[in-house]
Formats: C-alpha cells, sequence, structure tokens
C-alpha cells in the first residue's frame, strides 16, 4: 500500500497486540480488606480461563472517587453496600450486576504483651495514653464499622485521644502488627495475615454492634470487555469462589 512504511506497519502491529492484550486482561478495584482473598480467586479463575487478572486494591472510598473519575477499571468489588449502589444511581455500573459477595466481620487485634493476661476486652477498657488503630471512617466501611462499635460501647468520645485512623483496612492492621498501636479494629479475614506474630488477643465483635458489613461487587459500565467482566462475576458466584471466601474468614451472604 502506497505510504504504509515499515515504521508504520510495526506501530499498527503493536497496537494490535497491546488491544488483544487489553481485552485478555480484567481489571478488578477491590478493598484491602478482600484483596488476599480475591489474588486467589483470581489465580483460579486464570487458570480456568487463561485470562489475566489485575487486582488493584485501595479503600473503598478512594477506589470509588477514582471509578467516578473515569478509572478504567472492569469490576469494583467494595467492602460495602453503599458504594456500589451510588455507582449504580450514577449510571456507572451494568443493570443488575450488583450482589453481596461477602460478608465481614470485625476483630479487636493486639500484640501488645500488656495486655496478654487480660484479653482484649479489659485491655480496650484501659488504654490509658495507648493507640487504637481503626479504619478512616470516611473512607473504608470496616472504619464506619469500628466507630459504631465504639459508640455502641460508649468509648468513642473518651478515646478520641487514643485514635489512629488507617487509610485503608490493611494499613489499619499494620499500625498495631508494627507496634505503633496497641490494638487495631481489623478484619476477620486478617487474621491469617498475623498467625506468625506474636498476637496476645483477638475479640470477634458481635454483630449486632454495628450494622452488617454486606462487601458487594459491580461490573462497571465502562468495562473493557463486558463479557469477560461477565463471566468473572458468574466465577466470584460459582461455588469454588464461595469456598475461598469462606476460608479466608467471611461469612457467606445467601445468593439471590
Amino acid at each position: 500500500m502506497p505510504g504504509f512504511g515499515r515504521k508504520t506497519g510495526l506501530a499498527l502491529i503493536a497496537f494490535l497486540a497491546n488491544a488483544g492484550v487489553h481485552a485478555d486482561t480484567l481489571t478488578v478495584a477491590v478493598a484491602s480488606n478482600f484483596a488476599e482473598t480475591l489474588r486467589s480467586i483470581a489465580s483460579d479463575f486464570e487458570a480456568r480461563t487463561g485470562h489475566d487478572v489485575r487486582v488493584v486494591p485501595g479503600s473503598s472510598g478512594k477506589l470509588y472517587a477514582q471509578i467516578i473519575n473515569g478509572a478504567p477499571f472492569d469490576v469494583f468489588l467494595s467492602a460495602d453496600a453503599r458504594r456500589p449502589e451510588m455507582l449504580e444511581a450514577q449510571s456507572l455500573t451494568v443493570t443488575g450486576s450488583r450482589f453481596t459477595y461477602a460478608v465481614g466481620q470485625l476483630v479487636l487485634w493486639s500484640r501488645d504483651s500488656e495486655f496478654a493476661d487480660g484479653g482484649c476486652r479489659d485491655g480496650l477498657q484501659k488504654l490509658g495514653q495507648k493507640k487504637l488503630a481503626i479504619a478512616n471512617p470516611l473512607l473504608a466501611p470496616y472504619g464506619i464499622a469500628a466507630k459504631e462499635y465504639l459508640l455502641a460501647s460508649g468509648l468513642w468520645d473518651e478515646m478520641q485521644g487514643n485514635l489512629v485512623y488507617g487509610e485503608n483496612i490493611a494499613q489499619t492492621l499494620q499500625y498495631a502488627a508494627t507496634g505503633n498501636a496497641s490494638f487495631a479494629l481489623i478484619a476477620n479475614s486478617q487474621l491469617k495475615q498475623v498467625k506468625d506474630l506474636d498476637g496476645v488477643c483477638a475479640l470477634s465483635i458481635d454483630d449486632g454492634a454495628h450494622r452488617a458489613i454486606l462487601q458487594q461487587v459491580v461490573e462497571l459500565a465502562a468495562a473493557s470487555d463486558a463479557v469477560l467482566a461477565g463471566q468473572f462475576l458468574e466465577f466470584l458466584r460459582g461455588p469454588k469462589s464461595r469456598a475461598t471466601i469462606s476460608a479466608h474468614g467471611y461469612q457467606l451472604p445467601e445468593l439471590q
């Protein structure tokens, strides 16, 4: 073809190759608490389909902000129901794609040896000048649950000087794991991450002390490959994925 030089041809080949890779790669934004679980599910999905899954973790609030500003995600796994509902209301999701994939549980955890004998519940009542890490309630659903628990326990006001805020639940755990906080209110699923640390106590918070942590997923309307995104959501609802979710410390919702 006249004017179609070697450089132009190579550029076109490169473009088509990249386009093909993009079409076969699913980009999934996921709340930090679920990132490790998702990587396990993604590995199973890749083995079954031959497609790649790119996992992008972060706080639900920050990921939501990125999505409404045009971030190129295909699927969003939030740690709450509110943000998927907001995206749905803004017509940024595929109609009918939203569902609850996991129910989270809040846990109070410490590795501060000073509280080894009294346990987590007593230790929280006797913090003194020590710190309690929670996820930022403005960004993270587990932070909202932590605040609700402290309010229900009558501790929220008196602990204002003790609180340190993680940008997400992963950073919240890090504060307590590194000794920068004596306690942290974390996700039950994170207990697997700290099994090799010398934790002194872990206390599951009663579900009645905060609103249920319903973690929902949506397929985004701007997904680069709607068929692949739909396949992934079906896989997420399947028995193998649900077994993985349960094994990582989440409660399973009833499928609609």
